[in-house]
């Protein structure tokens, strides 16, 4: 019993260690996870207008990984809009591109594609008449949830979640370090169905 033991440790398939470096850009700003480890957060607050920079950093992780993002579009409160009392009062729109390579072979591991699932949880202002109003939070309509509970485990069901949308260039407008990344051709800009609207939202990605 003792001698089959050793013997299936001694055969058992090695740990696929690997240091993964990622380039990440938002509108506005991101926080990647490790199934529930943070890995690294947008240096530039959330909060702060036109926060359009590109992060790129290495970490470690036995593959298949269960990489999360949390991805939140600049706004100044829940009704979903900017500039809020101002000339240029609007709603934001969002988008975000990653993409994953091995950090020693430069093998590519993974792109930002349709195979993402995403989950909006702040949708503001549902009614986008609102937008120029000059009392947004009494005419601005929202549907806020919660994040759902133990979404971050590598065992959460999303198989109920709709796959992330891929929106063009033009639509995304990606700029303000967007252009400093050497994006692979497979690497989308992707959000929930609608840029404006979806202000916060989940992703769920296994690296393999």
């Amino acid at each position: 019993m003792v001698l089959l033991s050793l013997i299936s440790l001694a055969t058992a398939a090695p740990a696929d260690q690997r240091n993964i470096e990622a380039d990440v850009w938002a509108d506005n700003w991101f926080a990647l996870y490790l199934e529930t480890t943070l890995i690294k957060e947008d240096s530039v607050a959330y909060n702060t207008e036109r926060s359009f920079n590109a992060e790129s950093f290495v970490f470690t992780a036995e593959l298949p990984a269960q990489i999360n993002l949390i991805l939140k579009d600049f706004k100044e409160n829940d009704t979903g809009l900017e500039y809020i009392g101002r000339p240029g009062q609007q709603m934001g729109d969002g988008g975000f591109s990653a993409q994953f390579h091995d950090a020693e072979s430069g093998e590519l591991i993974a792109v930002s594609d349709e195979i993402w699932r995403c989950k909006s949880i702040h949708r503001a202002p549902l009614n986008k008449s609102c937008e120029h109003s000059d009392n947004p939070l009494l005419d601005c309509k929202n549907e806020i949830t919660p994040e759902p509970e133990g979404w971050m485990s590598a065992e959460f069901d999303d198989s109920d979640w709709p796959n992330a949308i891929v929106h063009s260039a033009s639509a995304v407008r990606p700029h303000g370090g967007y252009d400093g990344v050497a994006w692979v051709p497979g690497a989308k800009l992707l959000w929930t169905d609608d840029l404006e609207i979806d202000n916060t939202i989940l992703c769920r990605v296994v690296l393999r």
